[in-house]
């Protein structure tokens, strides 16, 4: 048998021990209930259940106890075991006193039972959780000595790998320091070879430096150049650009000048021709009335001047308005 199966047998004893415990328990607290009742005074007749209680409680202490000593492997002493028989010589007394008292052996014999399978099952379990205590250290120490034996071996295992691996170790040291020594004399050798390859190498990698410094020199120089001569049409082309737009900007004061004088003129001769003595054609009185607008004459004058009727004047009036800023579009992209 082995630990695996010693602990669940000890599991069984624990569930089963409990079990019997909590039945004598229940059982004892029923049958001792009527007997206090009926010797305690009616005012405290609900102090009934508390001595049952009381005596299976010392019970659960002790077998708890017992089970966690055993565990242990140790003994609580002579306390322990009185404890144990006087709450179960109470219990067996609490449980049988009532048929007793009435001379009833066979209500005896029947309360006797559980008490009784409680004592002896505390007994028992002790007893039985002591064996497989003993057994768990039994097979403990087995295992620590098997333990022991395989560690032991494994040491010596161990021992004799390092051995061989020292030795091995040692040859290829040798091995290694003879083939150093012989790539070395080679490494000297290569290192000259090497050394007059680089030496030769430098030697051409500084020609070729200077070459390119050289050359670097020379491009910088050109963009020197480059750069100075592109400044210098830029600043030919902003002050060639900066004269046109001055030019443009006197000939737009210029236009706008002779616009108004024009505008001036024609509407001092459009007021100085006075009201028009009868109704002028569509496009006469068109032109009338733009160069009123433009003139800036009011529309009951303009309608005075065309012979035409205020609202038709109204109406051209808006739609010269209208026509402004899209004219005025036209004249700036011109420009």
């Amino acid at each position: 048998m082995n630990g695996v199966q010693i602990r669940s047998a000890e599991r069984a004893l624990s569930v089963g021990t409990w079990l019997i415990v909590s039945g004598a328990m229940l059982y004892s607290v029923l049958t001792v209930t009527p007997l206090m009742r009926a010797h305690t005074a009616d005012e405290w007749d609900w102090t009934a259940p508390i001595l049952p209680l009381v005596v299976d409680a010392a019970v659960v202490i002790v077998v708890r106890l017992d089970s966690v000593l055993a565990r242990l492997g140790g003994h609580g002493g002579r306390w322990p075991v009185v404890l144990r028989w006087m709450t179960g010589g109470m219990t067996l007394a609490l449980n049988v006193a009532d048929s007793a008292l009435r001379k009833d052996l066979v209500g005896v014999a029947v309360h006797a039972v559980a008490p009784l399978l409680l004592i002896v099952t505390a007994e028992t379990g002790l007893a039985y959780r002591t064996a497989i205590t003993n057994a768990l250290t039994a097979i403990q120490e087995r295992e620590r000595a098997e333990r022991a034996e395989r560690e032991k071996a494994a040491v010596e295992r161990a021992d004799a790998a390092e051995k061989r691996v020292r030795e091995a170790r040692e040859f290829e040291a040798r091995m290694a320091r003879e083939q150093r020594e012989h790539e070395a004399s080679l490494a000297r050798e290569q290192s000259d070879r090497e050394e007059r390859a680089r030496r030769e190498e430098r030697e051409r990698a500084e020609a070729v430096e200077r070459a390119e410094r050289a050359e670097l020199e020379r491009a910088e120089r050109e963009r020197e150049q480059q750069c100075i001569e592109r400044e210098r049409r830029e600043r030919e082309a902003t002050a060639r650009m900066e004269k046109e737009r001055r030019e443009r900007e006197e000939r737009a004061r210029h236009e706008r000048r002779e616009q108004a004088e024009r505008a001036e003129r024609e509407r001092a001769e459009l007021l100085a021709a006075g009201p028009a003595s009868g109704k002028q054609s569509e496009e006469q009185a068109r032109k009338t009335v733009a160069t009123a607008y433009a003139a800036g004459v009011p529309v009951r004058q303009t309608a005075e001047l065309c012979g035409w009727s205020i609202g038709w004047v109204s109406t051209r009036y808006q739609e010269l308005r209208d026509n402004a800023p899209a004219a005025r579009a036209l004249e700036g992209a011109a420009q």
